[in-house]
């Protein structure tokens, strides 16, 4: 009778289920009707059943069916991205290839070779690589390179991580803290940079919330308490905007945006200042349905008509309509001072700008036809085209490159004939040079910048008039790559000194032949092959090239000659090398955690480390000075075992998403009487006996050891910061606490470094 009764349990789970999925799928029709045709709705129906019967077994992390992923992700790239029915199909059978039976070639067979192109552009490799390479550097270059074909396979990737983050609570700790970093580093930049503005600030939310939880849960409850308050206060400063607007005769929409939780944090942290003190919580859009050719003249009188009411900020003007930003945004904003004495962010744009906004390349491309000059987006696309054509073969080289030339901030420069052109921040006039053409780049002897003369290492700024100077006898040299900070730059510096190098290669044949006949040895290839083991080089090139620039003469020669003698002819391979270079990032490390283990291994002390919880011996990292109570990570370095970071740590992102491999777990199990140093900084009103009353509350009431105080006044206000020595989080948070409530005191933070 038991039996009986589980069974019918599991076969009513199963039906459950069944109707569970039909729900979704046919959610997912829903959103689509409106903008995909019904000849396209049979295909996708086609791709679900197929989709449903390669995932029939399987099951996420969660528990569920693994065909709720597939069709999640499928209704982010219509309803939030603004894909067609294509990327649909995609997004149905993105992981079937990867994760069951059928392969690439089944899914050609019955969907078509431009499906299948774009499902092999979103499948991982699963090739072996080395312990110092990223797979997921190698995976999102694999993206990459099919860009030049399609940019729909970043798309419907960048809805997968959306999907993935969402339901990152059924991973493990360890597992969580890796994929929210690697978010920060790659996706939510690269949908920033396309314009998801939606989607990127809810992947960074995400990513905040199993990075920083107290500080993302923190801001959230204040957000939920002072909504109301917003919602009264917006009501009142947009009435008599739309007044106005009104009687000006335009057809426009307000709306209040909030904004994000990790904005918000990004801006404490930046000003220093607590929550309460960030004063554009919130922004005001005005959304003008204008035609496209008076678009720019309705933003500007709108703008006269909103400053005519509130008295603008001038130094908060920002022009996006003139100059649009990279990703195709566009959008005048400005600041306003509010009748009740507040700052407020009113932004205005049309409902083309702000569907781009919204929707990103999908709403862009389907404006592209209507404009006729080349856009910052696809301008973007052809940089990523370059460098993924330059690139190193290294994946973490190349990531570098991806993420410094096209996640940075840009700068707006002039040619001398007054020609505008586009360079990440930072950027220098040997960048400028080699962004004009390869020959003045490679021929360039120095720069003009606003008429004077500068360096080539000279750093650019917006509005800088460039002038490249130049001679026909110059060519790259291998310090120019310091010079250098764009990735066309570095590819094609890298390209002309390999070129020089081959041809000094040639010269240095011919040398090493005269100088192997002088020493009476012959020219053959069993020798020469002896002489690269000898001076422990990598190929024949290098030989000739250190031989043509005189770093191997006829002395090291004849030690050739004389230690081959002594080895009766066979030269040892443990010789000291002539010249050994080791390429940065590229270390190995061989069984790195057992070497730690077995020789680091010390009595208890405050951390258990590693994915058996060792008591080892680690260091605390300086660049975020963890304590006892912080979330904290183990990082096995190269020359200092392991050291511990807190998970917020600035360069927490770095190490997660590029080097999770050398990551281990990490967690305080005792608080024994052990004092850490950490820091304060204290903002407030300059009164009488203030100082007197900080250390009183630190060293009396508290009992803790200071190591520096350091205040400085001006004009009736003080900043100071304090190092002392704690026990645990518990500890330092009780004592901010405490400074807090002294009259006077505006702000007290907890600083990271020393």
């Amino acid at each position: 009778m038991a039996e009986h009764t589980v069974k019918s349990k599991k076969q009513f789970d199963v039906e459950q289920e069944k109707k569970e999925i039909l729900k979704r799928y046919r959610k997912l029709l829903s959103v689509c009707r409106p903008t995909i045709a019904s000849e396209d709705r049979k295909r996708i129906r086609h791709a679900f059943n197929f989709a449903v019967q390669a995932h029939e077994n399987h099951r996420r992390k969660t528990g569920e069916p693994y065909i709720y992923h597939p069709i999640a992700v499928a209704q982010s790239v219509v309803e939030e991205i603004g894909l067609g029915a294509t990327s649909v199909i995609c997004a149905l059978l993105h992981d079937v290839a990867e994760d069951t039976d059928y392969t690439l070639a089944d899914i050609e067979d019955y969907f078509g070779s431009e499906i299948a192109r774009i499902i092999d552009g979103l499948t991982k490799i699963s090739d072996i690589f080395d312990q110092t390479d990223s797979i997921q550097a190698e995976n999102f270059r694999k993206m990459l390179l099919t860009i030049s074909d399609d940019v729909r396979v970043i798309l419907i990737k960048i809805a997968d991580r959306l999907h993935n983050m969402r339901t990152l609570d059924a991973l493990p700790p360890k597992k969580q803290l890796k994929v929210a970093n690697e978010t920060l580093y790659l996706f939510a930049p690269l949908a920033h940079r396309l314009g998801f503005h939606a989607i990127k600030n809810e992947l960074e939310d995400l990513a905040l919330r199993y990075t920083d939880p107290e500080i993302y849960f923190t801001i959230s409850q204040k957000l939920k308490e002072t909504a109301e308050e917003r919602k009264k206060f917006i009501q009142k400063f947009t009435q008599p905007l739309k007044r106005e607007l009104k009687k000006h005769g335009f057809d426009f929409e307000i709306v209040g945006r909030t904004k994000s939780i990790s904005s918000i944090w990004y801006k404490m942290q930046k000003k220093e200042v607590p929550f309460e003190e960030v004063y554009d919580i919130f922004a005001i859009r005005i959304i003008l349905n204008s035609p496209e050719d008076r678009e720019k003249a309705d933003c500007w009188r709108a703008y006269s008509i909103i400053t005519d009411i509130y008295r603008p900020n001038p130094d908060r003007l920002r022009d996006w309509i003139s100059t649009p930003k990279a990703n195709g945004y566009e959008s005048l904003h400005t600041t306003v001072m509010s009748n009740e004495g507040k700052w407020v962010e009113v932004q205005i744009r049309t409902k083309r700008m702000d569907e781009i906004a919204e929707k990103g390349y999908a709403a862009h491309w389907k404006y592209k036809e209507s404009k006729t000059s080349e856009s910052g987006i696809d301008k973007w696309l052809k940089r990523i085209r370059e460098i993924l054509k330059t690139s190193e073969r290294d994946a973490l080289d190349f990531m570098d490159d991806f993420k410094l030339n096209l996640f940075s901030d840009e700068i707006f420069v002039f040619t001398p004939k007054g020609e505008l052109r586009t360079l990440p921040l930072g950027s220098t006039a040997l960048d400028f040079a080699y962004s004009i053409h390869t020959q003045i780049g490679n021929n360039c002897l120095g720069a003009k910048v606003n008429h004077k003369l500068v360096p080539l290492n000279h750093q650019l700024k917006s509005g800088d008039q460039v002038e490249i100077i130049t001679s026909e006898k110059q060519k790259p040299k291998a310090d120019w790559l310091n010079y250098a900070t764009t990735a066309r730059a570095k590819g094609k510096i890298k390209s002309a000194l390999k070129e020089q190098r081959k041809e000094l290669s040639e010269e240095g044949k011919e040398i090493l032949a005269r100088k192997l006949k002088q020493l009476k040895i012959d020219n053959t290839q069993e020798n020469v092959n002896q002489l690269v083991k000898y001076f422990r080089l990598k190929s024949h090139l290098d030989l000739y090239y250190e031989i043509a620039k005189g770093t191997i003469g006829t002395k090291e020669l004849r030690n050739f000659v004389s230690d081959s003698d002594k080895t009766g002819g066979f030269i040892s391979y443990l010789k000291k090398p002539f010249s050994k270079t080791k390429e940065p990032g590229k270390v190995k490390i061989d069984n790195t955690s057992d070497i730690i283990r077995e020789k680091l291994k010390t009595h208890p002390d405050t951390l258990l480390i590693g994915d058996g919880l060792e008591n080892l011996n680690y260091k605390l990292a300086p660049c975020c000075n963890p304590i006892p109570g912080d979330d904290v990570f183990g990082f096995i370095t190269i020359n200092e075992g392991i050291k511990i970071h807190r998970n917020n740590c600035p360069n927490a992102v770095q190490m997660l998403s590029k080097y999770a491999y050398r990551v281990v777990k990490a967690k305080w199990i005792n608080k024994k009487a052990i004092a850490f140093l950490s820091g304060i900084k204290i903002k407030g009103i300059d009164e009488v006996g203030m100082v007197n009353k900080l250390t009183n509350t630190i060293s009396k009431e508290h009992s803790l050891n200071i190591r520096s105080i350091n205040i400085e006044s001006s004009a009736g206000t003080f900043e100071g910061t304090v190092m002392l020595y704690v026990n645990d989080t518990q500890h330092l948070k009780s004592l901010i606490r405490k400074l807090k409530k002294i009259k006077g005191v505006r702000s007290v933070t907890r600083i990271s470094k020393d």
